[in-house]
């Protein structure tokens, strides 16, 4: 009888854990968001976006990341895993291959773009393995976005690069679905596209100032103002698509066939759809966050936001539904924003001038096999070869680096793998740190400088305030309608998720279940 009765209560305890879990989680990604943004501009949302998550959801006031490399490919992992860079292993979309010297590409592989090179698993993926039944579908503007946060497996689609259809690669399936067959033939991506980009509101409306004049023409050419400052004109559908507020909007109707056609959210067994909103980086890379151009997409993009809400409300079974929306990091102030414009740091003649330095004290060689987003590889065979200290050549580089302009730290790899830094800009520099692919020597530029890129006044990458800041909202059935202020980690919006799920967290995951979203 006791037996009985024990075994009673597990089952009622396992009917009620699969009660509470949403039918249908939807993580929403906004590329470059600043935590700031959705207060600056909330006085000209409408009532069904994003002021409808804000106001009736658990918004993370202090929600950041802990890591320098606030770059999209690392964030995207950190959010797909839970777990910071130096545990989930994606340092950028590229590194150095210290035996062979040659550039390895994070997403790139013989059946087409997939997650070769992915090493911690990710929500989608942990979701699938426990349970099996559940549906789980990515869609991004671009393969790696896609790829990042999906995985390995799973339905994974972003926009191709010849005829702006939706993709997918033979890693993931041989073929497209019929209904995405359709679309493509039909073009639909294009009914999104306008021939010029103006002004959603009135001017008076407007906070921002910089750029009044937004009409992005549908030619190939950067045409200069007088004041000698380019406006884009994208070269192809998939550059206006990308570079525009319509991206956004293509994106999220794509998810909503999606959520139709792949029938998520219909049963008990809880499905994951996940959106990343490239087109909202883009833009802020071109324009920068002080512009129109970027004011005027939040304001596409909260009316897009309300569409999509209404209609996934009404789609999911009971309107069972938990919706998380986050960002990949914010993005710094344009570089030639204020009355004293900032330099950029010019990465290919830091290359030079390091390989020259490393002639001078060794002897001529190709020292320097190359830099990315703040990491310098250098030649390990060489240094071999010549009978070389390695972790000696690497603190001469690190300690030559703090002598540039716009440098403000440099750390060894050697210093980062033999130390522990508990604070400051040590720690979150190592926080980044994955030993076996990041650079010999790792730098952090001055505040408000960014490396230079062509069409780029704004970018990430920082361990600034203003990169790392960003927000974070649950919002759905069951959660409350409340602000949380004290700081969070971005590695607690996986296990979080997956406690929804009722799911253990991704098996890298190292970061909080937040008790607001999800019930401890």
């Amino acid at each position: 009888m006791k037996k009985r009765i024990i075994l009673l209560l597990l089952a009622a305890a396992a009917l009620t854990t699969a009660a509470a879990r949403p039918r249908l989680i939807v993580q929403i990604v906004v590329g470059s968001m600043r935590a700031g943004d959705l207060e600056r501009y909330a006085a000209n949302f409408g009532d069904g976006g994003l002021k409808r998550l804000t106001e009736g959801g658990t918004c993370y006031t202090d929600a950041r990341y802990d890591c320098m490399q606030t770059t999209t490919p690392v964030s995207l992992a950190t959010l797909a895993t839970g777990a910071m860079p130096s545990m989930h292993g994606v340092i950028g979309p590229t590194w150095r291959d210290y035996t062979s010297n040659e550039t390895v590409f994070l997403t790139e592989g013989k059946r087409g773009p997939g997650a070769y090179h992915l090493i911690a698993p990710t929500l989608a993926e942990t979701l699938r393995a426990q349970c099996p039944e559940s549906r789980t579908v990515t869609v991004a503007a671009e393969a790696e976005s896609a790829i990042l946060l999906a995985g390995k497996g799973g339905n994974v689609f972003w926009l191709d690069t010849g005829r702006c259809n939706w993709a997918t690669s033979p890693y993931y399936a041989e073929e497209l679905p019929d209904w995405i067959g359709r679309s493509n033939r039909e073009h639909y991506n294009l009914s999104f596209l306008a021939e010029e980009w103006r002004t959603l509101l009135d001017r008076a409306r407007y906070r921002n100032t910089r750029h009044w004049d937004i009409t992005l023409a549908a030619r190939n050419r950067r045409e200069k103002d007088e004041a000698g400052k380019g406006r884009l004109h994208p070269a192809d559908d998939l550059e206006r698509l990308r570079c525009t507020p319509a991206g956004n909007s293509a994106l999220l109707a794509f998810a909503k066939q999606a959520i139709a056609q792949y029938r998520l959210g219909t049963d008990e067994v809880p499905d994951l759809l996940t959106v990343c909103l490239d087109p909202a980086r883009r833009i802020m890379e071109t324009y920068g966050p002080e512009s129109v151009e970027v004011e005027d997409m939040y304001y596409r993009l909260d009316r897009d936001l309300a569409d999509f809400l209404t209609y996934l409300f009404a789609q999911v079974r009971d309107g069972d539904a938990v919706v998380v929306l986050t960002s990949d990091h914010g993005s710094s102030p344009s570089f030639d924003a204020g009355p004293a414009p900032a330099e950029r740091f010019n990465a290919r003649q830091f290359e030079v001038i390091v390989n020259g330095f490393l002639n001078v004290r060794y002897g001529m060689g190709n020292w320097v096999l190359g830099y990315e987003e703040r990491s310098l590889w250098l030649n390990h065979n060489l240094i071999y070869e010549r009978g070389l200290d390695l972790s000696e050549v690497q603190n001469e580089v690190a300690t030559f680096a703090m002598q540039f302009d716009g440098v403000s730290h440099a750390l060894s790899s050697t210093a980062m793998r033999t130390s522990y830094f508990g604070s400051g800009y040590a720690r979150l520099m190592q926080n980044g740190f994955y030993p076996r692919r990041s650079g010999d020597v790792v730098l952090n530029l001055m505040p408000g400088w960014i490396e230079e890129r062509d069409g780029v006044v704004s970018a990430s990458g920082s361990m600034y305030g203003y990169d790392t800041h960003v927000p974070l909202i649950f919002y759905g059935k069951g959660i409350a309608a409340q602000r949380v202020r004290r700081q969070v980690g971005m590695t607690a919006v996986a296990p979080t998720l997956a406690r929804l799920a009722g799911i253990d967290a991704p098996t890298a995951s190292d970061g909080e279940v937040l008790p607001e979203a999800a019930a401890e």
